[in-house]
């Protein structure tokens, strides 16, 4: 993940009022792309709808991996169905304004290094898939997931299938493979000019993420398609599972 905070500083000023540009987004064959700051402090009827979905299944302990500016858990916070709420990322800054704008259980934390806990509800929105890095990577994801799942908890994550970038006019779909999974993506951040590392982030079709999780002893369901080629997945342990 990239050395600079360059989320939390955007997030730090757009808190304090110094917001004055957005974060820009670098990929190696694609053209630069932003990040809208205030998108970050979005309310729930700002949301799309995958996310307004995925909070409604929330319930119980619920851990929000890769918090931002906190909008997900500030919104948990007051529901009915959730006990507990914890929000983690590894930027110091979006974790100082979560603490400022009232979440309680907010702290500077990577999900990988988490132990010694469980929950009934896995966050990871955003295109969460994210965070796995790399497909090579994902069974070190599912590991360690397991051991934070309560037996009768749930991960609900979003992702993007990026297939159609490479679809021709035909319909025909072609990659190169030995180029790797097309869902591997390079990027990097520049804010008031300062720029990241480059860091990896994986977009994940629904039949890999699921034959990955069926894998290691998950169940995986498709909750709901977006209309940007992405979709919500619910993922629960198999009864089975040891």
């Amino acid at each position: 993940m990239p050395a600079n905070d360059i989320f939390g500083q955007a997030i730090l000023d757009f808190y304090t009022d110094n917001y004055t540009e957005d974060i820009v987004v670098h990929a190696p064959d694609f053209d630069d792309d932003t990040i809208p700051v205030p998108y970050l402090f979005r309310s729930f009827s700002d949301m799309p709808p995958l996310e307004t979905k995925a909070l409604a299944l929330a319930y119980g302990k619920v851990l929000d991996v890769g918090c931002g500016a906190g909008s997900h858990s500030l919104y948990l916070q007051q529901q009915a169905t959730v006990s507990e709420v914890h929000a983690i990322d590894i930027s110091a800054g979006a974790i100082q304004v979560c603490k400022r704008r009232g979440i309680q259980q907010a702290r500077q934390q990577n999900i990988f290094e988490l132990h010694d806990q469980q929950y009934d509800t896995l966050l990871f929105l955003m295109n969460g898939s994210g965070i796995i890095g790399t497909l090579g990577a994902i069974d070190r994801f599912f590991v360690h997931i397991k051991q934070l799942i309560k037996p009768n908890g749930q991960l609900l994550l979003d992702s993007s299938d990026l297939s159609y970038l490479f679809t021709e006019e035909d319909g025909g779909f072609w990659v190169d493979a030995s180029m790797g999974y097309y869902g591997e993506m390079q990027y990097q951040l520049s804010y008031k000019n300062k720029r990241s590392d480059w860091f990896d982030w994986l977009y994940i079709d629904y039949n890999t993420l699921q034959n990955a999780a069926n894998a290691h002893g998950f169940v995986c369901e498709l909750v709901a398609t977006g209309t940007q080629h992405d979709f919500l997945a619910r993922l629960t342990l198999a009864t089975d599972t040891p």
